[in-house]
């Protein structure tokens, strides 16, 4: 199982599974990340703490505690 954040800068990948519970789940739907959602990490913080994704034309900061709960499919 491959996540969000075993992704390095640079990297695109689909959304295969999310497993967040149900508050984050609608805050990620919201942003358009769900099943089958190209996204791609932009940038990382130096500690690994946060990074930068790209879901279509958005752009948002997420932890890395988040991202773990994002299972993605190279593409």
């Amino acid at each position: 199982m491959k996540t969000l954040a075993d992704l390095n800068a640079g990297e695109s990948a689909k959304v295969t599974v999310i497993n967040a519970k149900d508050e984050l789940k609608k805050r990620l739907f919201s942003f358009g990340i769900r099943k089958d959602s190209l996204v791609k990490v932009k940038t990382m913080s130096m500690a690994k703490s946060t990074m930068e994704i790209e879901v279509g034309t958005t752009k948002l900061a997420m932890r890395f505690a988040e991202a773990k709960e994002i299972e993605v499919a190279s593409v």
